[in-house]
């Protein structure tokens, strides 16, 4: 699985680093800091999701 991110759509709202800070990062401005395209390491992609749907502006998506 592996994780996208649609440029410009953060708001910096922080609901997917809630999830998980590790796999969610933000940068200093406290926007997503997920470099697009990033594998989700086994064993995490139900965490992933999680992280996925907690985002109000639909900012991310995990493909399998």
């Amino acid at each position: 699985m592996r994780l996208h991110v649609h440029p410009g759509r953060c708001e910096g709202h922080g609901s997917c680093f809630f999830v998980d800070p590790e796999l969610f990062p933000l940068d200093e401005q406290g926007q997503t800091a997920v470099v697009d395209g990033a594998e989700v390491p086994a064993g995490q992609e139900e965490l992933a999701r999680e992280g996925v749907q907690a985002c109000p502006v639909l900012t991310l998506e995990a493909r399998d």
